[in-house]
């Protein structure tokens, strides 16, 4: 029963650490949103109302991006506080050692990273979605849209007074393949129907092969060559589909299988479901790692020491991280070892550092 009431103790007190560590970052990351989205509307005149919600919307999403940092600093302050009111001498005479003291917090961390990942980035994830969706009604290309579905790429598109509706049953690297344009006027009437073998999409003028054109009034052309001015490029079509944050687990999901029909590269889109999917994992290294910084030095280190080598160490696994992401996406090693390789050498740093750390 004492060991039980330890415990509840315990994960209360590091549960509180994690919530104003979270809270701190909350705040943080609200007020630097907030001046890049004030900058963003200075030249509309929409006063504080748009930049205060489009912040509200899109700081669950960058705190969700921060979150394994957050856990570090929780656990470097839990420890800090334990080893202040002597609170680590007490748990051992009840029997709790700094391992196993440790281990209790991986298996809560990785449980609250479970939920996390399901609940919050699903959250996160919509609010982002709509962030994105009002942000595009102040931006130039509001009237351009683009979609994957199982039906292939679907763009539309207005220029020169016309409405193109464009779909295309694969995506090559510049190439669109098997392209049907409706070319329609400013009120939506068929003007002519466009179809072509492929297209270089390379540049905003397209250039069509194979090319025959069905005209409203019944006339049938059939072309060679064709050039067509567009709002879009390879470079613009790559891009358009990049803001993975906004998308949920299913949809992603969705999105990648989508991505194979269609003939596009989905390694982004792998690279980051298999982020989500290792989340946990690398939270509970974090809470770990956060830990040992605390419990490997003197306790006379003041906690400004303490704190300054968990940023230091979250920058450098955050570039770790993203060197061997880096490598996934550009094809250089596989996606599952480019997630892996540096959890797993966080890992062995660990269990070197925890077996000492037990005998003191």
């Amino acid at each position: 029963m004492k060991l039980k009431i330890y415990k509840t103790y315990i994960l209360k007190s590091y549960l509180y650490y994690f919530l104003i560590v979270s809270l701190i970052f909350t705040l943080l990351s609200f007020f630097l949103n907030i001046l890049e989205e004030i900058a963003f509307f200075e030249k509309y005149e929409v006063g504080l109302y748009y930049p205060i919600f489009l912040t509200l919307l899109n700081t669950p999403s960058i705190l969700f991006e921060i979150f394994p940092f957050i856990f570090l600093i929780a656990s470097q302050l839990f420890f800090v506080k334990f080893r202040e009111n002597e609170e680590l001498n007490l748990l051992k005479v009840t029997g709790i050692d700094n391992f196993s003291l440790i281990r209790l917090l991986v298996y809560l961390t990785l449980v609250m990273g479970i939920i996390i990942t399901v609940l919050f980035y699903s959250f996160s994830s919509n609010l982002k979605h709509n962030y994105l969706l009002i942000k595009n009604k102040f931006t130039d290309d509001k009237k351009y849209l683009a979609a994957i579905n199982d039906n292939g790429l679907w763009i539309k598109d207005e220029i020169e007074g016309n409405i193109y509706v464009i779909n295309a049953d694969e995506f090559e690297k510049n190439k669109l393949k098997n392209i049907t344009i409706n070319q329609l006027d400013s009120n939506f009437n068929l003007k002519s129907i466009i179809i072509s073998k492929q297209a270089d999409i390379e540049n905003k003028e397209w250039k069509l092969e194979k090319v025959r054109i069905f005209f409203d009034n019944g006339k049938k052309e059939i072309l060679e060559n064709l050039i067509i001015n567009t709002n879009f490029n390879r470079e613009k079509l790559n891009s358009i589909f990049s803001n993975l944050t906004s998308l949920n687990l299913l949809q992603l999901i969705n999105l990648s299988e989508d991505y194979k029909k269609l003939g596009l590269s989905s390694t982004e889109i792998k690279s980051h479901l298999y982020k989500l999917y290792s989340l946990p994992i690398l939270i509970s290294i974090m809470a770990t790692i956060g830990s040992i910084l605390v419990l490997s030095f003197d306790y006379k280190r003041s906690k400004f020491f303490n704190l300054s080598l968990g940023i230091l160490s979250s920058v450098i696994i955050y570039y770790i991280n993203y060197f061997f992401n880096l490598l996934g996406i550009t094809e250089k090693t596989s996606i599952v070892l480019s997630i892996c390789s540096p959890l797993i050498i966080l890992i062995l740093f660990c269990f070197i550092l925890l077996v000492r750390i037990n005998e003191k």
